[in-house]
């Protein structure tokens, strides 16, 4: 059974189990569930979070009340659940909040309710040079949202997805990224070409190797996902290469815990210039959530400033930068496959690192087209795809 939570949000919760009894505490009311856990709700938690219409407006599901105009110390005149098995307490002031067991349950903050929560959290699964490449149909993402869902849980899980049967044709990736949400438009334009020129305003736009980078690491927010697709690859060489920047970390967190702690903590600036533009970001290397997972990775040698690290910091961070180097060169996490015509590559680009090796522009052209879309598009379209 599915229940809705008045006005709160626009998704619905599964009844894991009903509400059995509820108390009122000094500060907080305690329910009891039919499988025995008990939760307990702070009054002024409870009052936030009210869904009733006065409190959340109906068309948008958003919040109008905010807490600072409920008195601090507002307790309940009585609460109890009702025929319907919802939490319904009335408060002091006159206010009535009626709360689905369905969401209460969903948002408890005991530890077990937390616990349970972060456990079923999406995680990241780590890879590889022995990935099993998830490969995907174009017409069947493009006509199916199934197919399409799935494709997008690929490129969140694991991180690295090929499309395959996309058309030739110029612009065509665009239809396809605009299948997840708008796409981010950078200096290179909304969708870019990569090709050998002569004026280059990037290493990407010349015919050499490209070492294993994430794109614009010189912005505050790097792009979240990056497509590349390939019109025409008749150049011998060119290959593309790909780490699992996350499962890279992680090792380096196990075999070299002091280098892992110093690319967390110790900012490296990345520049990005050119005749028009001069972008620059001092961050980490490595990124972490919350709760101390790897969230993201930030790395281009070229284009790196020089370090900018107190005396005592300095050899901590060569160390540290020389080993992670190392590590993306290691046979045991890159992946090297060629991209023919007709394919493209969609990757996380916080999180897996890609190169190039050359390729020589006398034996044949090789012209490829790519974009990018935020990864907080993703993950939202995931969500309404799921609901």
């Amino acid at each position: 059974m599915n229940t809705a939570a008045a006005f709160a949000d626009f998704r619905t919760y599964p009844l894991i189990s009903a509400l059995t009894a509820a108390h009122t505490l000094a500060d907080r009311i305690q329910v009891q569930w039919a499988d025995g856990r008990v939760s307990p709700f702070h009054h002024q938690w409870l009052r936030d979070n009210c869904p009733c219409p006065q409190c959340v407006y109906t068309v948008t599901r958003e919040q109008v009340l905010e807490i600072v105009d409920v008195a601090e110390n507002l307790i309940p005149d009585s609460a109890r659940i009702d025929a319907d098995g919802c939490l319904c307490v009335d408060w002091q002031d006159g206010h009535r909040s009626r709360f689905d067991p369905g969401w209460l349950r969903a948002h408890a903050y005991d530890d077990e309710s937390r616990a349970e929560r972060r456990a079923t959290k999406p995680k990241s699964k780590l890879w590889g040079t022995q990935l099993k490449l998830p490969v995907f149909d174009y017409q069947a993402l493009m006509d199916d949202n199934d197919a399409l869902l799935q494709w997008l849980l690929a490129v969140r899980d694991i991180g690295l997805t090929q499309v395959r049967g996309v058309p030739t044709e110029p612009g065509s990736l665009k239809l396809i990224a605009q299948r997840i949400s708008f796409i981010r438009e950078s200096n290179f334009g909304v969708l870019f070409n990569v090709q050998s020129k002569a004026d280059a305003d990037s290493n990407a736009y010349t015919a050499f190797n490209l070492p294993l980078h994430s794109d614009l690491p010189t912005r505050e927010l790097q792009p979240g996902l990056q497509f590349l697709h390939c019109l025409v690859n008749d150049a011998d060489g060119g290959e593309s290469i790909f780490v699992d920047g996350f499962a890279i970390a992680e090792a380096l967190r196990r075999e070299d815990p002091e280098a892992f702690q110093a690319l967390c903590e110790i900012p490296v600036e990345f520049r990005n210039k050119d005749r028009h533009s001069d972008y620059r970001c001092l961050a980490p290397i490595i990124a972490l959530d919350a709760f101390g997972q790897v969230s993201e990775i930030r790395m281009a040698n070229f284009l790196r400033g020089p370090f900018d690290a107190s005396v005592e910091q300095m050899p901590r961070l060569y160390r540290a930068y020389r080993r992670f180097i190392a590590m993306t060169r290691e046979g045991r996490f890159r992946l090297m496959q060629r991209l023919n015509p007709g394919e493209l590559w969609c990757f996380d680009n916080r999180r897996t690192l890609h190169a190039r090796n050359a390729f020589d522009p006398a034996t044949g052209a090789r012209h490829f087209q790519g974009c990018y879309v935020d990864r907080d598009e993703l993950l939202s379209r995931i969500l309404v795809l799921q609901r």
